[in-house]
């Protein structure tokens, strides 16, 4: 493997730069930036921890919203912590180390999270299609296998990325123009020939995420053929809406990732900071949004969020009075 070293006897470090061109900003970004991670941590945990909780949620679809919840909380942490120390401390050095440690674990919490959306395809399929048979096509343990498969696939496909980086040489170059290391703009800092880099990241999108999309299509195909069989209008609509919550999560989770990978990729005229403010975008709007679009959409869900608020409203308040 080639040295890394940026100076010949230097240590192997990066800086980054956070937002290029709005640095007199940072403060007020770190605002919205802030607030989306607290509301995206609270979220998530309060979904892990109900249905955690409550044994009657110990079911397929929640476990999956417990899959989604972690991979919302690893995707928003790789990213978030080290932005707000930019934004707020102007602690913009990286080493090499966690610079890949970063970039490995952003794009495995990204291909992962979409594994686990083309799963929750999977069971709105059989829910819907063949409800007769859910109970014995998706048992917790097949979840687990499936949430295992996931992992083994986001791991396989993502380890060559700080792999293929390594291989390259930064000459004199540590200046990377992000608020982390995103694969693609480690690779663009590069001195040397990134072609490998250029096209192993379209390959991951595509094929990843191109492969994903198809199957989600194929169910959600399966889904509506299935429905207009119905003679019920009613029952038309109960079984849609148990698929819009899914269908809201899907739009808040790809339409951010792709519009980010084109637009660094293809949009050259388009301003840096403008790259910059989509791709946190979409390690942070998702996060947020998910456990909440769950938590409307599901009553059940819902409800049992809504009792341990009250039980912690209760405890507050007695709390309170005898202080």
């Amino acid at each position: 493997m080639r040295n890394f070293s940026l100076t010949p006897s230097g240590p192997s470090t990066f800086i980054l730069m956070g937002v290029p061109g709005l640095e007199a900003t940072h403060i007020w970004i770190s605002i919205p930036f802030s607030t989306f991670y607290i509301i995206c941590l609270l979220g998530n945990f309060t979904v892990l921890f109900v249905v955690g909780k409550e044994q009657t949620l110990h079911k397929p679809m929640y476990l999956l919203l417990c899959l989604l919840a972690l991979t919302d909380i690893g995707m928003s942490t790789s990213v978030v912590p080290k932005a707000l120390c930019i934004f707020w401390f102007n602690l913009k050095y990286i080493t090499l180390g966690g610079c890949l440690t970063q970039t490995f674990f952003l794009h495995l919490a990204s291909v992962m999270h979409s594994a686990v959306l083309v799963t929750m395809a999977f069971d709105r399929y059989v829910a819907i299609c063949n409800p007769l048979r859910y109970v014995t096509i998706l048992t917790n343990a097949r979840i687990a296998q499936l949430g295992l498969l996931g992992l083994i696939r986001a791991v396989l496909f993502i380890l060559p990325m700080p792999l293929l980086l390594t291989r390259l040489p930064f000459c004199d170059n540590h200046i990377i123009p992000h608020t982390y290391c995103d694969h693609m703009a480690v690779a663009k800092i590069s001195c040397g020939d990134i072609t490998v880099n250029r096209a192993y990241g379209l390959v991951i999108a595509f094929v990843v995420i191109g492969l994903d999309l198809t199957l989600i299509a194929v169910s959600y195909g399966l889904i509506i053929r299935a429905v207009l069989r119905i003679s019920s209008k009613r029952a038309h609509q109960k079984a849609l809406s148990t698929c819009t919550a899914h269908v809201c999560v899907m739009l808040t989770s790809y339409s951010p990732f792709l519009f980010s990978n084109l637009t660094q990729r293809f949009g050259q005229g388009i301003a840096p900071y403008v790259h910059i403010i989509f791709a946190n975008l979409y390690v942070l709007l998702p996060p947020m949004l998910n456990p909440i679009i769950y938590g409307v959409k599901t009553k059940e869900l819902c409800d049992h969020v809504g009792k341990y608020i009250c039980r912690a409203g209760l405890s507050m308040a007695n709390y309170l009075k005898s202080v």
